[in-house]
This record gives structure tokens, C-alpha cells and sequence, in this order.
């Protein structure tokens, strides 16, 4: 909780649930991530917050953008972005959004698979290209293991391929998992990758580029090392499996820049309990699952919660207000809250920058998608 973004909640009292987010945050978290690991390019990846104000100011202070989608690249062009600061970062694109995306001058491509290959062979012939490993994710809050990637094996040749239909075989990326608490895992990471930089370099290929993707965190409810830390374990990484001789490095932060600037202010719409002898209260707000808190899946994403109410605390299950059973935040990882809490009372949910409004439903049960401020 920032002093503008209180001083906007206390002034405007703006009706619930709404995001409010402090640009001052992001700002001071991409400056520190250009400070502590400046050899590397940054590619916000525009999915976490693709507001019109957080892309203008990342364009404004040099940042590259990965994109998933033609409305993606659409948002960072109109802001102002060249299209040699863009990524189309997806492996799963329509032939016709590859097309398009090469007609603006996009010419840098992710895949992880021969068809998608083909793909950008006929549609954006030339172009350079990267092949995203599969990677497990362990000590990920946010796995991102399975839908995307191939093994070592299959990205070589790959990326032979890729040279034979005529495109740039440019690089190698992964993604360790989002919200990844182990630094070690850019290590192993890092270490597939310079394996397969030395196979493709024995048949005539020399890879450019490591894209070492997403995975720095937020701040949640459990204790994250801080970035200057992450960027040493990557830096440690990079010099212990490639020496002096670094391709180029391309970071993809999205939830480590804007999930910390982001508080979303909630209401209490019901508390209840499910018998006479229950301990446990069900908190009932006016947000679920499907306003904006998606993330709360498997109770992956634990957010840290701010009450105005003091007293003596009890367990909680919190859930959201929609006629949905999956509409439950948290029920195995019991939160406590006052026991005075009261309808009406507001709750602020903290660190809900990244991953909220760009997953908030379009009108399920006729609930409006989460409304945003930038202050």
C-alpha cells in the first residue's frame, strides 16, 4: 500500500471492487531490474498488466514488449513502441496474426513446435526465430510446465529446421515457472540451454540469444529474496555455463514489475457459517476467481490482505460472490480475519498488479470486469 494509492482510495472512495495501481512502483521496479542485471534486454510481457498507462510508460523508458496475441502488439504499437521492441512471444498463433504481425515489421518469433515452425516459414519468411524448452518449474507458485516447450532433443532439430525453411535460428528460451522461490533453477535452466548451444554450433548453427523468460516474483504472503538476488543467481548462471563469451540475454518480467504497484479494495458482501457449531467463518466478497483473482486456483497465489477492523482473529474461507462452487479463494490455507469483521467492511487485497484485471471475466453473472485506476 503506496501514500498516493491510499490518498486515492480515502478521496475518491471509488465503488468496489476496483484496482488501484501506483505507475511510481513500476517505474522503480523496472529501474532496478535495469540496474541489477543491465546486460539484458527487458521484454515486458504485456499479459500480466496490458493497460493503456502501464504500456506507455514502459515504452517511454525504453522497454521491449512480449506479446501474445495481435490485440497485444496492437496496444504496444498505438503507445508508440517500434515494432523491433516487439516479440510475438506466444508458440500458439494463428497463420493469420503471424502474417499480420510480419506486415507491421515484427521479425522476432517464439515456437516449440514443427507446424508452428512452418507457420512462420510461410508467413514471416526470414524472420529470427526461437525455440522454447520445456522446463519442470519446480519452486514455481505459477507452473508453467507441460503446455509449453520440447525437450532438448526436438528444439535441436528444430531449430535446424527452422535454418533449412529459410528463417534466422536466433536463440533458445524457457521459463522457469511464474513466481519461482528457487534460485537454482536458472542454473539448470541456463545449463540445458548451453548444451544445446554447442550441439547446433558442431552442425554449422550459432545461436545469438537466450531468452531467460519470466519467474522473478511479487510480493505475496511468503518472504521472496529481493531482486538484486535474482539477478546474481542469473548472472552466476549465465558465466558459469558460457564464460566471457554471453549471446545476448532478453528478460520477460511481467509479474515482478506491476504485481507489487496494484492494491484492489474489496467489499464484505456476506459472512456466514455452515453450522451452529462451526469455528469457521465463510467471508464472501464482492471479487472472485472470476473478477480478477484466477490466480487463487489451487490456492497457488496467496495475497496478502489488509483489514481496517482490529481485534481478535479467526479462521476464515474466502470466497467470491458468483453462483459458481469454483468460486472458493481460500479454504485449505485458512486465513484469519477479526472477529468483529462486519459486512460492508473493506478488505484490500495487496500485491494485485499482475494477473487481475487482464483475467477479470467479461460479465459472468452479470458482474462488471474489475475496474482499474493509475495513479
Amino acid at each position: 500500500m503506496t501514500v498516493k494509492i491510499s490518498r486515492f482510495l480515502a478521496e475518491h472512495q471509488p465503488e468496489t471492487p476496483c484496482l488501484v495501481v501506483d505507475l511510481d512502483v513500476i517505474a522503480d521496479n523496472y529501474n532496478a531490474l535495469r540496474r541489477y542485471l543491465p546486460v539484458a534486454q527487458v521484454f515486458y510481457a504485456v499479459k500480466a498488466n496490458p493497460a493503456v498507462e502501464v504500456i506507455k510508460l514502459l515504452v517511454g523508458m525504453g522497454s521491449c514488449f512480449d506479446t501474445a496475441s495481435r490485440a497485444e502488439i496492437e496496444s504496444v504499437l498505438a503507445a508508440g513502441a517500434t515494432p523491433d521492441r516487439i516479440s510475438f512471444g506466444n508458440t500458439i498463433k494463428k497463420q493469420k496474426d503471424i502474417a499480420w504481425a510480419y506486415e507491421r515489421g515484427v521479425r522476432l518469433y517464439a515456437f516449440d513446435s514443427e507446424v508452428e515452425l512452418e507457420k512462420l516459414a510461410q508467413s514471416a519468411p526470414g524472420s529470427k526465430v526461437f525455440c522454447r524448452l520445456l522446463m519442470t518449474c519446480e519452486g514455481a507458485d505459477w507452473p508453467l510446465s507441460r503446455k509449453f516447450g520440447c525437450d532438448a532433443e526436438m528444439a535441436r532439430d528444430l531449430l535446424i529446421k527452422a535454418r533449412a525453411l529459410g528463417l534466422d535460428p536466433y536463440g533458445i528460451s524457457f521459463h522457469v515457472g511464474s513466481q519461482q522461490t528457487r534460485l537454482d533453477q536458472w542454473d539448470i535452466a541456463v545449463g540445458k540451454t548451453a548444451m544445446l548451444f554447442t550441439a547446433l554450433n558442431e552442425v554449422g548453427i550459432e545461436l545469438k540469444m537466450i531468452n531467460l523468460g519470466g519467474g522473478l516474483p511479487a510480493r505475496y504472503r511468503d518472504d521472496v529474496a529481493p531482486v538484486d538476488a535474482y539477478a546474481g543467481a542469473i548472472m552466476h548462471a549465465m558465466t558459469k555455463h558460457f564464460g566471457n563469451n554471453l549471446p545476448q540475454m532478453i528478460v520477460e518480467p511481467g509479474r515482478s514489475l506491476v504485481g507489487d504497484s496494484g492494491v484492489i479494495e474489496a467489499e464484505v458482501v456476506l459472512i456466514s457459517r455452515k453450522s451452529y457449531d462451526d469455528d469457521v467463518r465463510w467471508v464472501y466478497l464482492d471479487i472472485g476467481k472470476f473478477g480478477g483473482l484466477a490466480e487463487t486456483m489451487d490456492e497457488s497465489i496467496k495475497y496478502r490482505l489488509q483489514v481496517t477492523t482490529q481485534g481478535e482473529t479467526g479462521p476464515v474461507i474466502l470466497a467470491g460472490p458468483t453462483c459458481d462452487s469454483a468460486d472458493i479463494l481460500y479454504e485449505k490455507y485458512q486465513y484469519q480475519l477479526p472477529l468483529s469483521l462486519k459486512v460492508g467492511d473493506k478488505v484490500r487485497i495487496l500485491a494485485a498488479g499482475a494477473y487481475t484485471t487482464s483475467y477479470s471475466a467479461v460479465n459472468f453473472n452479470g458482474f462488471a470486469p474489475l475496474k482499474a485506476y493509475f495513479v
